[in-house]
Parts: structure tokens; C-alpha cells; sequence
């Protein structure tokens, strides 16, 4: 049996925030960019790996939601506790780099983890957190 990633998915508080991070900062490809009544979900991936995407959505939309719940959902989004991502990279510290150069949010410069692993971390402009780690 062969199961792999096809679609993560984060929210994006800005469309165009998301995709120039993404797109531009990233160096994802964008493979969709769908609106419907004001709203906007954006597939991004990585160059090379047609089989794995990440969707950019708009928070709290689902039917259901109290105003409350979605009041909540912002905040927790904003203060990078909502949702998250790990890349990796066989460059972390040329990444880190463009990211920065980019104007990305910092959270963590390049670090040799005491469990093995070198990475860094960053927010997105939603605030979602990325760590990224280095390939061996």
C-alpha cells in the first residue's frame, strides 16, 4: 500500500500576502487560484512534486461557525497557534537567507536541535508558523 501527502492545508488572512510569500519568497509554483463570493483558495507546491500541495484558504468559513468561534479562530491564527508546516530544504541557511531578505517573520535563525535535527522558523504573513528543517 503506497499513501502519500496530496494537500495540507493553512489559512491566509491576505490572498495576495500569501501568494507573494509562497510564490515569491518560497519559490512555490501556484497550480490553482480559485475565487468564489469574495474569497480566495490558492494551491500552491514545490517545484518537481506535482503530488503534494499546500491549500491557502480563507479561516472560518465553514457553515456552522459562530462569529464567536471565528473571533477565536482569528486570534489563535494570529498568534501562530492555529496551524503549522515543516519543509525541508538541502540549503537551510541560503533559505533562511531570501526568507529574511524577504522580510519574513523570524521566529528562530538556523539552530543544531539537541534531538538531531538543524532548522529555523517563521511566520507566515498569517502567522502560521514554518519550520524548516535541513535534508541530510
Amino acid at each position: 500500500m503506497d499513501i502519500k501527502i496530496q494537500y495540507a492545508f493553512l489559512p491566509h488572512t491576505d490572498a495576495d500576502a500569501a501568494l507573494a510569500f509562497y510564490r515569491d519568497a518560497l519559490g512555490f509554483e501556484v497550480r490553482k487560484d480559485v475565487g468564489y463570493e469574495g474569497m480566495r483558495w490558492i494551491t500552491v507546491g514545490p517545484l518537481g512534486q506535482p503530488e503534494t500541495s499546500i491549500v491557502l484558504h480563507p479561516p472560518a468559513v465553514d457553515p456552522g461557525i459562530t462569529d464567536a468561534e471565528r473571533q477565536t479562530i482569528l486570534e489563535l491564527i494570529a498568534k501562530g497557534s492555529y496551524a503549522s508546516v515543516t519543509l525541508s530544504t538541502d540549503d537551510l541557511d541560503g533559505l533562511f537567507e531570501k526568507l529574511q531578505a524577504f522580510g519574513a517573520d523570524v521566529l528562530q535563525e538556523p539552530t543544531d536541535q539537541p534531538y538531531g535535527v538543524r532548522d529555523c522558523a517563521f511566520r507566515d504573513p498569517a502567522g502560521n508558523i514554518l519550520r524548516i528543517d535541513q535534508r541530510a
